[in-house]
């Protein structure tokens, strides 16, 4: 019984959905109040799993149903961390929700259907059968693309959505796939069951197959390359939508890389076609980012690289650290979306911007060795011997961001305190960055599998993945001295639009013609 505590989170948050049914309408104060009240509980619940994994370990509720048809919750610290994350986050966004809509006709709908996504999200994330998860997966896109055309008459809203709702297809198929291919290989439903086969190092051809399916899913779950499109364009939802797809559902797909991890490092060339895809994502979706003038799509493009970023770390069988990524991410990103309409009035406030410190080549450089510095104390401090070749590579990467930082602050237009600011910052960044992710690394030990030794393939990719990285961090830093250049000029206008995949994306589905009934500028 005590493991069933978890599943008071998303209980609560489902009666309140079914609450919205009888009180869908403007102002519902009942609701919002039930609401409020269900999001605490919520997190309550949470935390006293927490202390019930302390306490007593990890475990997991007996299974019911028939068969391979059952239901359990699993709680160990993978799920504990994603509960933690999505109770905090969905009482953040609901609280903002119930100022936010005040005065909508649908307002009472809208926390409706917010509370039964969260409910369902925390149902994945608690899964201890595959069946469970495969439902829960299909059970959030659902949801979700509900809360996407909120506004039905919008009709970006309904292209936005149409494409999700493709690409989300294919993908809960490929799940399905995956899973059915699991159940064969090692004759059960159960996750824990299925794990700990793998870990012994169980490799039946089902599972290999397996683990190209679940990859296919992750990738269009993460709206990776070139499935992408949707994710940038479902502004047209309300904030608070838009807030938790960025900051939670969109992680889905790194969540199912890391839950079965010990079954996915049994496919070395799955891992390296995650790497690659991953990589070229983070890259894509950071470059074009640079060229959005909007703050709303300038975040999508974000989200487009940092899901793109975090695919990388899985494909490097890095898990802890891509669990690290996800937490981080989704914190960061939900407060970005929250409040993106008061950093739109900050901007629009603003009559006479001072100088801006562009960085030349020669301090872009001075940079770099400062950075990789930085890189080679904070490595010392915690351990660089114990880090596997992948970590390593991956910390040259972040370094890079450091090196951005601390070009700002080397700047000649820049003031000497901003130049030992910017190096403080980028200083005490980097050693609580690495500080996370050795305390991660200690905390998920003999939950998540080691990271293997790399081939010669591996090795490949991450020196071309460090040097990519490396390449744009330059391009970056330097960007307004080369935007405006005529040479630059055709390649930023391609990269504003995204290199024109969403345009094809629109012709191959058939809607990039509306129909003038569905225009309500027409009516």
């Amino acid at each position: 019984m005590l493991y069933a505590v978890p599943l008071i989170s998303p209980l609560v948050l489902a009666l309140v959905a079914v609450l919205a049914i009888r009180t869908p309408g403007m102002r519902p104060h009942s609701l919002l109040l039930a609401t409020n009240v269900a999001a605490i509980l919520s997190m309550v619940a949470a935390l006293g799993s927490g202390i019930i994994l302390v306490l007593h370990g990890a475990g997991a509720t007996t299974p019911f149903g028939i068969g391979y048809f059952t239901f359990g919750i699993r709680l160990d610290l993978i799920s504990l961390i994603m509960l933690l994350l999505v109770a905090f986050i969905g009482w953040v966004v609901l609280r903002f929700s119930a100022t936010y809509l005040d005065g909508e006709a649908r307002q009472g709908a809208f926390m409706g259907w917010m509370s039964a996504t969260l409910a369902v999200v925390m149902l994945l994330v608690l899964s201890g059968t595959i069946l469970q998860f495969v439902l829960a997966w299909i059970g959030t896109s659902l949801f979700l693309h509900r809360l996407l055309l909120f506004y039905p008459g919008r009709v970006a809203a309904q292209r936005a959505a149409s494409k999700k709702f493709v690409v989300s297809r294919i993908g809960d198929a490929a799940l399905a796939i995956a899973a059915i291919l699991l159940v064969v290989a090692y004759g059960t439903g159960d996750i824990s069951a299925i794990i700990e086969q793998a870990r012994d190092g169980m490799a039946p051809a089902a599972a290999l197959w397996a683990t190209g399916f679940l990859a296919l899913a992750a990738l269009l779950k993460s709206a990776q390359f070139p499935t992408h499109g949707w994710l940038t364009e479902v502004m047209e939802a309300p904030t608070p939508v838009s807030a938790l797809l960025h900051a939670g559902v969109v992680n889905a797909g790194g969540f199912l890389l890391i839950r079965f991890a010990d079954v996915m490092i049994l496919s070395p060339g799955i891992l390296a076609v995650l790497v690659m895809i991953g990589g070229f994502t983070a890259v894509f979706g950071g470059l074009v980012m640079l060229t959005q003038n909007a703050v709303k799509t300038s975040l999508a493009w974000s989200t487009v690289a940092q899901m793109g970023f975090m695919i990388l770390q899985c494909g490097l069988a890095l898990f802890p650290i891509a669990l690290l990524h996800i937490v981080a991410h989704s914190l960061y990103k939900a407060h970005a979306f929250l409040a993106s309409g008061s950093a739109v009035e900050t901007v629009a406030s603003i009559r006479k911007p001072g100088p801006v410190a562009i960085p030349d080549g020669r301090a872009v450089g001075r940079a770099f060795l400062l950075a990789l510095a930085i890189y080679a104390v904070v490595g010392l401090l915690f351990g660089f011997w114990d880090k596997p070749p992948q970590a390593l590579a991956l910390g040259a990467i972040l370094i890079f961001g450091v090196a951005y930082l601390i070009a700002q602050g080397l700047a000649d237009a820049a003031p000497w305190a901003l130049t030992w600011r910017t190096s403080l910052y980028s200083a005490a960044a980097a050693t609580g960055y690495f500080g996370l992710q050795w305390a991660t690394y200690k905390l998920m030990d003999g939950t998540l599998p080691a990271t293997p030794d790399p081939s010669s393939l591996e090795w490949t990719l991450m020196v071309l993945a460090v040097f990519t990285f490396g390449v744009v961090a330059v391009a970056q830093a330097m960007f307004p001295l080369w935007a405006y250049h005529p040479a630059a000029a055709g390649l930023r206008v391609h990269l504003a639009n995204g290199l024109y995949l969403n345009a094809l994306f629109d012709r191959l589905l058939g809607s990039w013609s509306v129909s003038r009934s569905m225009n309500p500028a027409k009516r």
